[in-house]
């Protein structure tokens, strides 16, 4: 297997998890909080898509599918262009009331442009860096195992959240 097919693979896992949480889940479900402080449904695939929107453009020098494709103006939130939910308040969670098909119609355009760039990917590509703010510099092999583990937490937590709606 090829480098490109590898990564290939693993963002088609994230890609069968979103659409198993989203697929089947009553609109209520989007926003169920096990708590009053805890995450949402819809903020975390919400959430997950924007980092992977964010650091695939930014390494791939490109415009966020957020900004190019129009979706920030779907999803009609008050959040800056920029934000991608980092640090968030549980009042801001909440303020993401959008529907299944938007976020997996986002999370989907995210995900074939995130194809589109590791497609063209070398071995060699992996060890150039792509940012210098952290002590070690962050390469870019290490910055696409991020994003997988980022978005692996949290579609994971997810899929949780929805299993516990069910069953409430």
């Amino acid at each position: 297997m090829d480098l490109p097919a590898v990564l290939t693979d693993a963002y088609d896992r994230i890609r069968a998890s979103v659409h198993g949480v989203l697929d089947d889940l009553p609109a209520e479900g989007l926003t169920y909080r096990v708590d009053d402080g805890a995450n949402t449904i819809a903020w975390l695939i919400w959430h997950l898509t924007r980092v992977q929107d964010d650091h695939v453009a930014d390494v791939a020098g490109t415009e966020q599918t957020w900004t190019a494709q129009g979706w920030q103006e779907r999803f009609g939130l008050p959040f800056s262009v920029g934000a991608t939910g980092y640090g968030q308040s549980p009042d801001e969670v909440a303020q993401v009331d959008v529907s299944g098909d938007l976020l997996a119609g986002y999370y989907d355009a995210v995900h074939e442009q995130t194809l589109r760039y590791i497609a063209g990917l070398s071995e060699a590509d992996l060890d150039r860096i792509v940012d210098e703010r952290w002590d070690p510099p962050v390469s870019l092999g290490v910055r696409l195992i991020s994003v997988l583990d980022d978005d692996l937490e949290h579609v994971g937590q997810a899929a949780f959240i929805k299993g516990a709606y069910l069953r409430r």
